[in-house]
Formats: structure tokens, sequence, C-alpha cells
């Protein structure tokens, strides 16, 4: 009885200590982990959403870049961070879906990490240097499959959602091209404009600008409706090849084993960030779909990314693609 006494004793304790933690949460800074370089739009967006947060929370959200494997070390670091609300890390589709099916971790990304909410997406959308001689999709496929020397298809690394998208590209209208891996989306932007490469599948936010300066094509948009940042480019459903969409989304996690009221209050602060006037105009200026509010939460977050998981892992597993 003498040992029952204790253990309930130490059971009330540390639910005391623990209530007594998540009531003062935060008391210092909390670190966003984000899996890619400064500057990449899943980086700039983290910088917006924590500043947003910073105002309901009542401190800091401080950025942490930690990247390699296509993002995953950012993922196991996550999942090995205590679960106490002060490490949350920003992912997206390379992350957590495409590098997550190819890279041989340590942890599983779906149970390991404590989802908290959808984010935002940016479509993406197959693009051309200016002097490719097809003037729309249906061309560009005809084209593609017609010429005697495979034309050239730049991705961002193995399991990248470039690399994916002209995999599915491939599978869905039977065109060929040939791949060749870049370090980044910049040095594709730059070979896209010198006509020293043919094609890519880039964020349609970051290349924008480029397509309306005339310095490459944009053929279609690889989402379900029209962009309305580009409403002029038509959908690969419009196209004439139904069912070709990918996008470019991000969300935020936290490790497993959070304490709900601490998960609470992140959720809480996300979700006042994301309906912030000002939030909401820096993350349209460059070129984000905020998610809507119907769509935000852990439980939403849990559904898509294991949707998502889902569709495109036997795809990235059937194409036999490598971890770089």
């Amino acid at each position: 009885m003498k040992n029952v006494t204790l253990v309930a004793a130490l059971i009330a304790t540390l639910s005391c200590v623990c209530g007594a933690e998540a009531e003062d949460f935060p008391s210092h800074p909390i670190t966003m982990v984000v899996p890619n370089p400064p500057g990449g739009p899943t980086d700039t967006l983290g910088r917006i959403v924590a500043d947003g947060m910073k105002n309901s929370l009542g401190q800091p959200v401080v950025i942490e870049n930690i990247t390699g494997a296509g993002g995953t070390i950012a993922g196991a670091h996550t999942a090995r961070a205590t679960p106490d609300g002060y490490t949350i890390e920003i992912g997206n589709w390379s992350s957590h879906v495409g590098a997550a099916a190819i890279y041989a971790v340590d942890y599983d990304v779906l149970k390991d990490l404590q989802p908290l909410s959808l984010l935002a997406y940016a479509p993406l959308w197959i693009v051309g240097k200016k002097d490719l001689p097809p003037k729309n999709a249906a061309e560009l496929i005809t084209w593609l499959k017609g010429n005697s020397a495979p034309s050239t298809f730049a991705t961002v690394g193995a399991g990248s959602a470039a690399h994916v998208c002209g995999i599915f590209f491939q599978q869905k209208t039977g065109a060929q091209f040939q791949y060749v891996p870049y370090r980044g989306a910049g040095p594709i932007i730059q070979d896209l404009l010198a006509g020293h490469i043919d094609l890519s599948c880039l964020d349609a936010s970051a290349t924008l600008p480029s397509v309306q300066s005339g310095g490459f094509k944009a053929y279609a948009i690889m989402s379900e409706e029209r962009w309305p940042r580009a409403p002029q480019i038509p959908t690969m459903s419009e196209s004439g090849i139904p069912g070709l969409t990918i996008s470019f989304w991000e969300g935020l996690w936290a490790p497993r084993g959070l304490p709900k009221p601490v998960m609470d209050k992140l959720v809480a602060s996300v979700n006042t960030s994301l309906a912030d006037p000002a939030v909401r105009e820096r993350l349209e200026k460059i070129g984000q779909v905020i998610f809507p509010a119907n769509q935000l939460g852990p439980e939403k977050l849990a559904a898509y990314h294991k949707a998502e998981t889902e569709k495109w892992w036997p795809i990235i597993k059937a194409a036999g693609i490598k971890g770089e």
C-alpha cells in the first residue's frame, strides 16, 4: 500500500510540474529548424511565419538552417529533440515526402514527428527555354516524343520535387528527356535563361519573374486550378493530361510526445500568424498560397502528409531513385 501511495504521489507531482511548464510556455526563444539553406522558398516562408508567431507567443522564433540528405538530417534532428515545444521544424514536400522515400533515415517521418499544421503551397510548372519550338503543352509532348536526340531536363537533386515531377510527367505522357542534376534552382534558372538547358519543373513562385519577362516559357501549371498569380497559364488537365498535379507545400512539425497544452499553444500561434493580414500579404507577394483555415491543424496535416506519402512513394520507389 505504501508503494502505491508513493507512486501516486510521484505521478501527481510530475503532473503538476508538467502542467506548470505548459502554463509557463514559452519562457525563452523557440527554434524553428529549416531543412534548406537561407534564402530559399521554405526558409523565406519560415521566417515570415515565425515573425507572426512571436507576437502571440511573446518570445522570438529563431531560425536554424540544418541542411543535407534532401532535408532528412533536419528531420532526424527534430525527431531526437526534447518534446517540450522549444524545437519545431518547417518541412516541405521534398524533405518530408521525396527525400524520406530514398534516404536511409533512423526515424519514421510519419510516426516520429508531431504534426502541427499545414502552412502554404506554391504550384510547380513545366518551363522551357524561350526559343523552344513548342507553343503549348500539347505541342511540347508531341515534340518531345518526336525528337531523335533526348531533350535536357534539369532537376535539383535525387528525389526532389523537380525530379519526381519530371518522372511523373514522363509516366503520364510518354515523353522522353535526359535528366541533368543541379545543386539548386538558382543555377537552373540561369541556364534556362541562357538557353543551355531545355526544360525543368520548378516552383512557380520562384520563377514567375523570369516567365513574366519572357526569359523562358511556362507551358502548364501542375495544379488542379489555375494559379492566381499567372492566370494565363493553363493547368495540365486543361492541356489534355488529367491527374498530372504536384505542388510544393510546407508544414510545421515538432518532436513526437509534445504535451497537449504546449501543442495547443503552438497551433494557436500558427493560426494567428497565418490569419495576420501583414503575414498573408508577405506570403502572397512571394507567390505562396495559404491553406484555408479549415485545412489547418495537426489532424489535417497528418492526413495530408499520409496521403501524399501514399501517392508518391510508390512512384519514387518504382523509378529506382537513389539518394546522392
